[in-house]
């Protein structure tokens, strides 16, 4: 691995052929590409299977391939024909790493390119562990999550809109690029990594308990609608119909709640009648109910720009619920240095996020997404020495676009 000139892009130098579609890999890819490698997402002819997802501008623009694919490198390619095959290899060879998603092609598995080059990083991200595929839709729905999501009258299940696997298995796979770019260069030999969505999502249920619990304890996560399992949070609205999402971590956070609403005297009452301490976490979670009864009545009496003053002069955890429409325009957007005006083409300009860390106090910017394919030349060009030529008689043949 190259030494970055500059701290905010320290995999400067390092090269990265990526092979994918959707979330998972693009996110992995343009995470790497933020911290300085040069990241080539190499797509059949005509886009993969994301390049006109929605949302869309007017025109059929996806502005979600668009928005993660920011600083990449575009190369379309003819993935059937043995020609375009074995042009992408030799691009994959070149650089010695390839992340995908795109599982069961012979041409591009580990034992192929492997025989191009004995010390390649091959990362692949996959269904399930089995061979079975999967997405975060499906591998969520498999999981319990959506059976314990909602309010707790609910009897069916309800899906979360974010993919929270997908994200998870993307950092994923950056780190495991970074951990194997690191084993290389101390040993000079490759990796081969399989990175399982759903093996993803079954670690993390595990690391937080859901399934632990069940296996130790024999009880299952029931729904709870907005309130936080094992700790005080609930959701209330204001005289005026604003909601706010009210959090008592610690027994301080729980005092000045108390103080705010004027409910010392009726919580101290409550505890009494109940023979409980609600300084433990556990207890202000069993009697939820009782003490939202009790809180409730200030927030309901109370204007939004009331509550927000008050809660604001407390160590009370909180936060209006806003749109997104609300979000863009806010300050933690528009005036937030992870925030800078990108223009991007075939789609126009807006305020794009660069990479959600700060190294040394420097947020690396977001960079426009290429179209497909509008880096096929210059890539075959300054990877693999290929004259104008070559590429000319490679387009005329449709192996390249």
């Amino acid at each position: 691995m190259s030494d970055s000139p500059h701290p905010a892009r320290p995999l400067a130098g390092v090269r990265i052929v990526e092979i994918s579609s959707f979330v998972a890999v693009p996110l992995a890819g343009m995470t790497l590409s933020q911290l300085g490698a040069e990241v080539v997402r190499v797509d059949p002819i005509g886009g993969a299977a994301d390049y006109q997802r929605w949302p869309v501008t007017e025109d059929g623009t996806s502005i979600y391939w668009a928005g993660l694919n920011k600083g990449k490198r575009s190369v379309a390619a003819d993935f059937r024909s043995p020609e375009g095959q074995q042009l992408v290899a030799r691009l994959i060879a070149d650089c010695g790493l390839l992340i995908t998603n795109v599982a069961g092609r012979q041409w591009h598995s580990y034992e192929s390119l492997t025989q191009l080059r004995r010390d390649l990083i091959h990362v692949e991200v996959s269904g399930r562990a089995d061979g079975g595929t999967g997405v975060d839709y499906t591998v969520n729905a498999g999981l319990g999550f959506p059976l314990v999501t909602g309010p707790p009258e609910l009897a069916g299940p309800v899906n979360h809109v974010l993919p929270a696997w997908d994200v998870a298995c993307g950092l994923y796979t950056a780190l495991s690029v970074v951990t194997a770019l690191r084993h290389r260069d101390a040993t000079g030999q490759g990796q081969r990594i399989s990175i399982p969505l759903e093996n993803v999502a079954l670690a993390t249920a595990g690391n937080l308990s859901f399934l632990t619990e069940m296996m130790v304890n024999g009880t299952s996560r029931q729904r709870i609608g907005n309130a936080i399992y094992g700790q005080y949070g609930q959701e209330f609205t204001s005289s005026d119909g604003v909601s706010f999402m009210i959090v008592a971590l610690t027994p301080r956070h729980f005092t000045d709640l108390t103080k705010l609403t004027g409910t010392t005297e009726s919580v101290a009452a409550l505890a009494e009648t109940l023979g409980t301490d609600f300084t433990d976490e556990g207890e202000r979670y069993r009697h939820r109910d009782a003490l939202t009864g009790l809180f409730a009545e200030w927030f309901a009496a109370h204007t939004a720009d009331e509550i927000a003053e008050g809660l604001s002069a407390t160590s009370v955890l909180w936060e209006r619920y806003r749109t997104f429409a609300e979000v863009v325009t806010d300050q933690r957007v528009t005036a937030n240095p992870l925030f800078a005006p990108l223009d991007q083409p075939r789609i126009g300009e807006y305020l794009a996020p660069g990479l959600p860390v700060s190294i040394n106090g420097d947020y690396p910017r977001a960079i426009p997404a290429p179209a497909l394919g509008d880096d096929t030349a210059a890539v075959l060009e300054q990877w693999l020495g290929l004259d104008a030529d070559e590429i000319g008689r490679l387009t005329e043949s449709g192996t390249v676009r």
